[in-house]
This record gives C-alpha cells, structure tokens and sequence, in this order.
C-alpha cells in the first residue's frame, strides 16, 4: 500500500487563482500555532508582525526598500520558470553584479559625476547576466542540471566577494574591517523621497516592461510555449537552447541590477555580506506572485514585510528575527504544496498482497 500522485484530467480555474490566498492563510495559520508555542497571544503576534510595519511611515518606506530588490529579482525569475528554465542562482548573481558594479568606485574613489551611477548600473546588470549565463551556457552545451549549476556559484559568488573585501579591495583606513571605502557622492542612488532609492522606479519598471512583453510580444509567447509545450515549440521553430540563454541573461542582469542598487544605497560598500537572502527569497516571490509580473509586485511587497515583520517581532516580543525565515519558508512550502494539489490528487495505491486479501 503506498501513496501516489494522480493527474488531475482539468484543474479548477477557480482554486488555481486562490492558490496563493489558500497559501497566506495557512501560513498564518502555522505562525499564530508557532507564537501560541512560544507562549504568546497568536493575535498579538502576527498583529506585531504584519500589521503594525504599516502603521508607521518609515516602516512602510522601508518595506518598499526592501521590495526594491525582491521583485528585480522575482520578475527575472518568473520569467525563467515560466519558460520551465530553473534558475536558483539569483543570489550570486545578485552579488557578482555588486562586485562588477562597484568596480568603478573602488578603484576610482574620486570620479565623482553622473557618469559614474550610470557606469555602476550597466556593469552591475552586466556582471550579473555574465554570471547567469555560465550555468545556461553549460545547460546548453553539456546538458547539465542547471538547478545544480546555478545553485553552486552562489557559494562561488560568495566567497570570491569575501576574498575581494579581505584582501586587494580592504579599505587601508577602514580598521582592518572587511569592507571597501564607502560609496560618497554620486556613487550612491538618488532618492525619491525619504528613503526610497531609484531601485524602486527600476523594480516597477521592469515590472510593467515584462508584463507587456510577456502578453504582447512574439518573444513571450516563444517563452510561453517553449515552457508549457516545447514539442509544439520545436515544430514551430522555437530554439529551446535560445530561450535558455535568454532566460538567464535576463534574469541574471535584474538580479545584478538589484545587487548593485543594493550596495549603491542601503548597504553604501562592498562588504562579505550585501543581502540577507533576496536571491532565494525572489524565488517564493515568483511563484506567489503565480509567475505573472505584475503578480510579482504584489508578492515582493508581502516577502519584504517579512523581513520588516521579523525586526518588529524582535524588538517587541523578543523573539529571533530568524523568525522571517520562517514564515517565508512555510509560505513556500504552502505555496507549492496546494499547486501541487491542483494538479494532481493523493491516491492509496494498494500493492498486490493488499489486493489480494481485499479481494478475499
């Protein structure tokens, strides 16, 4: 007797659309459990944490920094998933665009003009979709799994980061501390009010530029097909190893993008660590936001109150911020498993010793 996963013959419209509310309310479900755990009012904490980030005005400008990155990211990936190409490797490429991108000002800490943003911003993109294309190009070329592929030069992107601010980058007057000079001038992002920083205009650009493509172009329906159907694809022409590479470059520069504005605003240097997770966060971003780019907007807004949320829950109820991880790795976990149930139902599959004795 065992478990097996059946095709559904149709999926339900209606519970494919409500997937990721039926998500979010299991998710709050499981995370007023884990506070009544801890010995706390279930209403009181997720109150604290989802509520009160937005009641304040510079929480909720926070909370749009924070989504900055997340729905860069997210938008590239959804692109990727959607073309059935499984990039996990955002968060290296998040950090070789900060590395390409922060070339500039370190090695010329005095070039102070508008020219050098823009110099950042291109090298950034460009740093990030020259490192994605190495896990498509070896897809491409060898056939190997890119999840794997992607996924280990993270660690790669990680480490040679680690090595630059410990070694030929360190900042001579920075107190032996692992950073670069920091970033002064027109080296950092301007900002549209308060603290929100120009990486929020390009997150909501990107936003609607690959919504239109996606629904208006003959480059989107290629992704499209080439995911949902790539025999028909072939037949009509659709190079799959094309859409690969595609796929990787653009979500490779979003997400360099993202690191280089990361570094150019917030973080303000290249340190050993610019971002707490965004990377692999974007991935719930994308499947939240049902792999659909506007839909990403609205979900990199909720994963980045998360992080606001587990600040919040820190300070108030005492409690570890880890508890963002948490909620975010339930909300996938949420997420995937009712997909998985719209597309295939659970049936008890019984061995032929059950059968025979049920047939007696």
């Amino acid at each position: 007797m065992r478990l097996i996963l059946e095709k559904r013959a149709d999926r339900s419209p209606f519970f494919a659309i409500a997937s990721p509310f039926l998500a979010l309310l299991l998710t709050l479900i499981a995370g007023g459990l884990i506070f009544a755990m801890r010995g706390i009012n279930p209403l009181e904490g997720l109150y604290v944490y989802f509520v009160e980030p937005l009641t304040q005005l510079w929480s909720v400008e926070q909370l749009i920094v924070k989504a900055a990155p997340l729905v860069l990211i997210g938008v590239g990936l959804a692109v990727c998933y959607m073309a059935n190409v499984w990039n996990i490797g955002a968060e290296g490429q998040l950090t070789m665009g900060a590395i390409a991108g922060g070339i500039a000002p370190v090695m010329f800490p005095d070039w102070q003009d508008p020219s050098i943003l823009v110099v950042m911003l291109i090298m950034g993109a460009m740093g990030g979709a020259l490192y994605g294309a190495i896990p498509g190009l070896l897809k491409t070329r060898f056939n190997a799994n890119e999840i794997l592929t992607s996924l280990m030069l993270v660690y790669v992107a990680a480490l040679f980061l680690d090595w630059l601010v410990r070694g030929p980058w360190r900042d001579p007057q920075g107190f032996n501390f692992p950073v670069t000079k920091t970033f002064a001038g027109w080296q950092l992002l301007p900002t549209l009010g308060g603290t929100i920083h120009l990486g929020a205009l390009f997150a909501l650009l990107a936003c609607v530029a690959l919504a239109f493509v996606m629904g208006k172009t003959l480059v989107g329906f290629e992704i499209k097909v080439t995911g949902s159907a790539p025999r028909a694809g072939r037949f009509a022409g659709f190079s799959r190893n094309r859409m690969v590479m595609l796929c990787f470059l653009l979500s490779g520069a979003l997400a360099g993008l993202a690191g280089i504005c990361e570094v150019a605003s917030v973080v303000g240097k290249l340190q050993p660590q610019i971002s707490p997770g965004y990377g692999f966060a974007a991935i719930i971003v994308a499947f939240l936001g049902r792999l659909n780019p506007l839909g990403v907007l609205f979900a990199g807004l909720l994963l980045a109150l998360s992080y606001i949320g587990g600040e919040a829950a820190q300070v108030t109820l005492g409690i570890s911020d880890k508890i963002a991880k948490v909620f975010q790795g339930i909300l996938l976990f949420f997420i995937l498993s009712c997909d998985t149930l719209i597309l295939y139902r659970i049936k008890l599959e019984m061995g032929r010793v059950g059968a025979l004795k049920a047939a007696e």
